[in-house]
């Protein structure tokens, strides 16, 4: 720990698959990959606490079949829709989560020290929903062959009108 990582690189860990405990802690990491982690098969503690983190690559966990204890405190949680992955993680696997009641969130300064657990499935009802129907996706869908059919026209058509104009 204290060794002020910035980040890890996503081979750093090769080789390591026996390990499990590894203390992350008190670093300066702001991202995680789940690259990294991938090789960490028998992984059953880790610690990422005292980092800056914001956000949690849910496939950062999701790479540590065994992993057994997590600790995240003292990490600028930004509890916005992107901290909805780590939130649905931790609301599944509560057991493997150690202090959880100092997973606090940092911004929005309205949510500063408001725990992240606390948040209910309502609280993240507008990242959930969907604002396009699916005929806006249909429309969407259809832009491409439509622009590539319609210039192909106008290739055409200008063409005609060229192949005239020198005749």
């Amino acid at each position: 720990p204290h060794n002020r990582l910035g980040q890890i690189h996503s081979q750093a860990l090769e080789g390591l698959g026996a390990l499990q405990e590894l203390d992350l802690s008190n670093n300066h990491l702001t991202t995680l990959t789940p690259e990294t982690f991938l090789p960490l098969t028998s992984l059953v503690t880790l610690d990422l606490s005292g980092n800056r983190l914001g956000e949690l690559d849910p496939g950062v966990l999701s790479a540590l079949p065994r992993l057994q204890a997590l600790l995240l405190q003292d990490n600028p949680w930004v509890c916005s829709c992107g901290i909805l992955p780590l939130w649905r993680w931790l609301s599944f696997n509560r057991e493997k989560v150690q202090e959880k009641s100092l997973l606090l969130c940092r911004i929005p300064e309205q949510l500063n020290k408001y725990p992240i657990m606390a948040f209910g499935n309502e609280s993240f009802r507008q990242c959930q929903e969907t604002s396009l129907s699916a005929q806006h996706y249909i429309a969407f869908l259809l832009i491409g062959p439509f622009s590539f059919t319609a210039s192909i026209f106008f290739c055409i058509f200008m063409g005609s009108i060229v192949a005239a104009y020198h005749n």
